[in-house]
Protein backbone atom coordinates (compact mmCIF):
# COMPACT_ATOMS: atom_id res chain seq x y z
CA UNK A 1 0.00 0.00 0.00
CA UNK A 2 2.86 2.39 -0.07
CA UNK A 3 2.89 5.73 -2.84
CA UNK A 4 5.22 6.84 -4.56
CA UNK A 5 4.19 10.58 -4.16
CA UNK A 6 6.22 12.52 -1.98
CA UNK A 7 4.51 13.37 1.89
CA UNK A 8 3.85 16.32 3.26
CA UNK A 9 5.57 16.90 6.55
CA UNK A 10 4.56 20.51 7.13
CA UNK A 11 3.58 23.90 5.87
CA UNK A 12 5.37 27.33 6.48
CA UNK A 13 2.98 29.04 7.68
CA UNK A 14 5.13 32.78 8.08
CA UNK A 15 8.26 34.04 9.19
CA UNK A 16 9.03 33.83 13.50
CA UNK A 17 10.96 37.12 14.43
CA UNK A 18 13.61 39.07 12.03
CA UNK A 19 16.81 36.07 11.69
CA UNK A 20 15.00 33.73 9.47
CA UNK A 21 13.08 31.06 11.37
CA UNK A 22 9.83 29.83 9.98
CA UNK A 23 6.47 28.87 11.98
CA UNK A 24 5.13 25.50 10.48
CA UNK A 25 2.08 23.99 10.75
CA UNK A 26 2.88 20.07 11.44
CA UNK A 27 1.56 17.36 9.20
CA UNK A 28 3.16 15.00 11.04
CA UNK A 29 2.78 13.24 14.52
CA UNK A 30 5.36 15.46 16.01
CA UNK A 31 8.77 18.12 16.13
CA UNK A 32 10.32 14.46 16.22
CA UNK A 33 9.02 13.03 13.19
CA UNK A 34 10.51 16.29 11.22
CA UNK A 35 13.71 16.33 12.82
CA UNK A 36 14.83 12.68 11.50
CA UNK A 37 14.92 14.33 7.91
CA UNK A 38 17.87 16.91 7.12
CA UNK A 39 16.40 17.99 3.93
CA UNK A 40 12.93 18.72 2.46
CA UNK A 41 11.29 19.75 -0.83
CA UNK A 42 9.73 22.73 -0.81
CA UNK A 43 8.65 23.24 -4.11
CA UNK A 44 11.63 23.76 -6.46
CA UNK A 45 13.64 24.09 -3.77
CA UNK A 46 15.44 21.96 -1.49
CA UNK A 47 15.66 22.93 2.29
CA UNK A 48 18.10 21.94 4.30
CA UNK A 49 17.00 22.28 8.51
CA UNK A 50 19.21 23.55 10.88
CA UNK A 51 16.94 23.37 14.27
CA UNK A 52 13.64 23.19 14.86
CA UNK A 53 11.31 23.68 17.92
CA UNK A 54 8.29 22.64 19.57
CA UNK A 55 6.09 25.67 20.34
CA UNK A 56 2.24 26.18 20.67
CA UNK A 57 -0.17 25.38 17.57
CA UNK A 58 3.35 24.13 16.05
CA UNK A 59 6.70 24.78 15.40
CA UNK A 60 10.03 27.36 14.96
CA UNK A 61 12.45 25.84 12.33
CA UNK A 62 15.88 27.42 10.86
CA UNK A 63 17.01 26.73 7.07
CA UNK A 64 20.42 27.01 5.35
CA UNK A 65 20.23 29.92 3.32
CA UNK A 66 17.39 31.78 5.25
CA UNK A 67 18.52 34.34 6.92
CA UNK A 68 16.26 37.00 7.40
CA UNK A 69 12.75 37.92 7.87
CA UNK A 70 11.69 38.53 3.75
CA UNK A 71 13.76 35.28 2.92
CA UNK A 72 11.37 33.63 5.93
CA UNK A 73 8.41 35.41 3.97
CA UNK A 74 9.13 34.62 1.01
CA UNK A 75 8.72 30.55 2.09
CA UNK A 76 4.84 30.87 3.51
CA UNK A 77 2.66 28.77 2.22
CA UNK A 78 5.43 26.43 1.30
CA UNK A 79 4.98 22.76 1.78
CA UNK A 80 7.59 20.74 3.06
CA UNK A 81 7.45 17.12 1.69
CA UNK A 82 10.39 14.24 2.05
CA UNK A 83 10.40 10.99 -0.21
CA UNK A 84 7.79 8.02 1.20
CA UNK A 85 10.69 5.48 1.08
CA UNK A 86 12.65 8.11 4.06
CA UNK A 87 9.91 7.59 6.26
CA UNK A 88 10.23 4.24 9.42
CA UNK A 89 8.69 0.59 8.33
CA UNK A 90 5.53 -0.02 9.78
CA UNK A 91 4.50 -2.96 11.80
CA UNK A 92 1.72 -5.13 10.65
CA UNK A 93 -1.97 -3.11 10.90
CA UNK A 94 -0.03 0.39 10.93
CA UNK A 95 -0.76 2.85 8.08
CA UNK A 96 0.14 6.19 7.16
CA UNK A 97 -2.47 8.59 6.42
CA UNK A 98 -0.78 9.52 3.19
CA UNK A 99 -0.80 5.57 1.27
CA UNK A 100 -4.55 5.91 2.18
CA UNK A 101 -5.40 8.71 -0.22
CA UNK A 102 -6.34 7.62 -3.40
CA UNK A 103 -6.93 4.14 -2.66
CA UNK A 104 -9.93 2.51 -4.19
CA UNK A 105 -12.94 1.99 -2.54
CA UNK A 106 -15.23 -1.18 -2.73
CA UNK A 107 -18.14 -2.91 -1.10
CA UNK A 108 -17.81 -6.41 0.40
CA UNK A 109 -19.00 -7.96 -2.67
CA UNK A 110 -16.87 -6.20 -4.84
CA UNK A 111 -18.80 -3.16 -5.96
CA UNK A 112 -16.46 -0.11 -6.63
CA UNK A 113 -17.97 2.94 -4.77
CA UNK A 114 -15.44 5.79 -4.35
CA UNK A 115 -12.01 6.39 -3.53
CA UNK A 116 -10.07 7.94 -0.21
CA UNK A 117 -10.44 11.63 -0.51
CA UNK A 118 -8.34 12.24 2.67
CA UNK A 119 -8.41 11.10 6.50
CA UNK A 120 -9.94 13.13 9.22
CA UNK A 121 -8.98 12.40 13.26
CA UNK A 122 -11.68 14.51 15.55
CA UNK A 123 -10.48 12.44 18.61
CA UNK A 124 -12.13 9.12 18.49
CA UNK A 125 -10.70 7.14 15.59
CA UNK A 126 -9.67 8.21 12.03
CA UNK A 127 -12.34 9.22 10.00
CA UNK A 128 -11.95 7.82 5.66
CA UNK A 129 -13.42 10.71 3.91
CA UNK A 130 -14.70 9.01 0.82
CA UNK A 131 -15.51 10.40 -2.55
CA UNK A 132 -18.69 8.60 -3.89
CA UNK A 133 -18.79 7.23 -7.21
CA UNK A 134 -22.41 9.02 -7.44
CA UNK A 135 -21.12 12.12 -6.22
CA UNK A 136 -20.92 13.20 -2.45
CA UNK A 137 -18.85 11.95 -0.17
CA UNK A 138 -19.46 9.59 3.43
CA UNK A 139 -17.08 9.83 6.26
CA UNK A 140 -16.74 6.45 7.62
CA UNK A 141 -14.69 5.45 10.74
CA UNK A 142 -11.42 3.42 10.40
CA UNK A 143 -11.93 0.57 12.88
CA UNK A 144 -12.39 -2.97 12.04
CA UNK A 145 -16.62 -3.10 12.15
CA UNK A 146 -16.74 -0.72 9.15
CA UNK A 147 -13.21 -1.35 7.52
CA UNK A 148 -11.09 -3.75 5.71
CA UNK A 149 -7.76 -3.74 3.44
CA UNK A 150 -7.79 -5.89 0.42
CA UNK A 151 -4.79 -5.20 -1.25
CA UNK A 152 -4.43 -2.21 -2.71
CA UNK A 153 -7.70 -1.31 -2.36
CA UNK A 154 -10.28 -0.33 0.87
CA UNK A 155 -13.26 -2.72 1.68
CA UNK A 156 -16.32 -0.66 3.73
CA UNK A 157 -19.28 -2.44 4.94
CA UNK A 158 -22.03 -0.77 2.83
CA UNK A 159 -24.23 -0.21 6.40
CA UNK A 160 -21.60 2.62 7.02
CA UNK A 161 -21.97 4.32 3.10
CA UNK A 162 -25.38 5.58 4.06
Amino acid sequence: MTSARPVVMAAVAGAHGVHGDVRLKLFAGSVDSLKRHVQFSAGAQTLTLLSIRSVPGGAVARFAGIADRTGAEALRGTLLTVPRASLPPLADGEYYWHDLIGLPVHTPDGAKVGEVAGVENYGASDLLDIALTGGGSVLVPLIPDAVGESGDRIVVDVQWLS
